[in-house]
């Protein structure tokens, strides 16, 4: 929705402003100019990207336009778990969620949150390091250290699009500069005409230029800023799992644990104190799916 008002703005402004001064709407509608930027950008997008990061590009475009999953609901679901999971290992030692990670579609703690169980990213991420606990050969030392490497692993496939787009968006100013040279070579070349065709002529020329700042400025490196942000929630989630884990191993209690998991998380997300004891006091294992009850 953002995206969309922000691109009306971005319009209305410029063609707006344009108008006021008395300028002609027909004049900047060049289809060929058009053309010529967007076949490049999108010809440099295939270029400069291999399969996997061009399939991976795009599709993260439908991503821009949805809203964001991890909210604050998103966000104590998730330490609910983790507080769910800790307190059950903890009375009753680490082998009795041993079922649960194995198949966490068929556990009881698992399927109490749909949501983060519609997210394999969190699902195996969790169960993952929930394995490795289990087996007891690895210390928190090490496995804090695993998990590090895995969170900048997926940082860097989660910037791919991100990069990929800003590319993009850099190189079109470029290419709005090739479609106005290639107006000025036509015009040129067609020198023989009168005067007032030659201006309007090298008038269409310079759309080009304004095109190709337009599109970039306004239109194409915007995107890729979004997909940064949803990278970093993306990176945040895992971060707050790995925390809440190695505060668990390092023998805190769960409500201490799920506070260390609390503190990493963004201040436009992250619940307060009372609200994350009260939401995990009314969502034990056995009741109502916590996310309908929140609802």
């Amino acid at each position: 929705m953002f995206i969309i008002i922000g691109y009306i703005i971005v319009t209305a402004s410029i063609l707006g402003c344009y108008a006021m001064v008395g300028g002609h709407m027909g004049a900047l509608y060049q289809p060929s100019e058009l053309v010529i930027i967007g076949g490049a950008g999108v010809g440099a997008l295939f270029v400069g990207n291999n399969g996997k990061a061009l399939k991976k590009t795009l599709t993260s475009i439908p991503i821009l336009f949805r809203g964001s999953n991890y909210t604050k609901q998103h966000y104590l679901s998730l330490m609910s778990l983790l507080f769910n999971i800790m307190s059950k290992s903890r009375q009753q030692g680490l082998l009795s969620i041993e079922k649960d990670i194995e198949d966490p579609s068929a556990s009881e703690l698992f399927n109490q949150y749909p949501k983060l169980m519609a997210d394999p990213l969190l699902v195996h991420f969790l169960t993952d390091y929930l394995r490795l606990m289990i087996s007891g050969n690895m210390s928190a030392l090490e496995i804090e250290s695993l998990m590090d490497e895995e969170i900048e692993t997926c940082e860097h496939e989660s910037d791919i699009p991100a990069q990929s787009i800003a590319a993009v968006g850099d190189a079109l100013p470029a290419f709005g500069i090739v479609a106005a040279v290639m107006g000025v070579v036509h015009a040129l070349a067609s020198a023989d005409r009168p005067p007032a065709e030659l201006g309007e002529l090298i008038a269409h020329a310079m759309v080009g230029t304004f095109l190709g700042i337009l599109l970039s400025y306004g239109f194409v490196s915007p995107l890729a800023t979004v997909l940064r942000q949803k990278s970093a929630e993306k990176i945040k989630m895992l971060q707050c799992i790995k925390v809440t884990l190695l505060a668990n191993l390092h023998g805190y209690a769960p409500q201490v644990a799920v506070e260390f998991g609390r503190k990493v998380l963004y201040t436009t997300e992250r619940p307060a104190f009372t609200e994350l004891e009260d939401f995990v006091r009314n969502n034990k294992p056995g009741t109502r799916s916590a996310e309908a009850n929140e609802e």
